[in-house]
């Protein structure tokens, strides 16, 4: 059987060469218009290095000194979950288990997060993933149902009736309506009243302090989730 050994290291804004690599492999994997600057990434580690509970990590796994997968997530401390945002893999060695390594990896490290945070254990992981609607081609299609499968396979479920909007991350100010799959990982079920807790947190500590979007923009995203009579930032 074919076994991956793989090598990971942390991203930081001191670790320049592996920076720089691992955002060449992210720029490589999507198309231009889907992409995030390398500035959201730069200031989400900034801003990691002022929280004392709150975390982002940016992780690049290397086999051979190849670069061969690249996972960020957020801690979110407030929550006590984690935020996976990006899961990239070398598509020449897909379908031998990395992507699956990657997602043990970064729960791995977001576990380490909550147990700082001074939690017994982290409660969930959360991600975003596009709707059937989104897709254009048959291709596109065919690789959405693949991803879905893939975090249906690794204990993600979809969380269902709930609607939920990427807020605009690109200067057209469109925001995007996306699933949100979930990972349970204590016994106690995620209600939804939680899931409305976790994504205030993920608006605010990816969105606004890694992406920068301004709170008002963020405001109008977050109103048409419904989730409660005020906005996100009433100041």
């Amino acid at each position: 059987m074919f076994k991956i050994e793989i090598k990971w290291h942390e991203i930081t804004n001191q670790t320049m060469k592996e920076l720089k690599d691992a955002l060449s492999f992210y720029n490589y994997s999507f198309p231009i218009e889907v992409r995030e600057t390398e500035s959201v990434f730069l200031q989400s580690l900034r801003y990691a290095e002022t929280q004392k509970l709150n975390n982002y990590h940016f992780i690049a796994g290397y086999q051979n000194e190849e670069l061969i997968s690249i996972v960020t997530a957020h801690y979110l401390a407030d929550v006590n979950a984690g935020f996976i945002v990006y899961l990239v893999t070398n598509p020449k060695i897909r379908s031998k288990g990395l992507g699956a390594k990657s997602l043990q990896k970064i729960e791995e490290v977001l576990q380490q997060d909550s147990i700082h945070a001074g939690y017994d254990s982290l409660k969930t992981i959360v991600l975003e993933t596009e709707t059937e609607e989104m897709v254009h081609s048959e291709k596109e299609k065919e690789d959405c149902v693949k991803r879905t499968n893939f975090f249906m396979k690794n204990g993600f479920y979809k969380v269902e009736d709930f609607l939920y909007f990427q807020p605009p991350i690109h200067d057209d100010g469109v925001d995007v309506p996306l699933h949100l799959f979930m990972k349970q990982r204590t016994e106690q079920e995620i209600s939804k009243s939680e899931v409305k807790r976790i994504v205030k947190a993920m608006y605010v500590e990816k969105y606004h302090h890694g992406n920068g979007i301004e709170k008002e923009v963020l405001n109008t995203s977050y109103r048409k989730m419904n989730l409660e009579k005020h906005d996100l930032f009433c100041d």
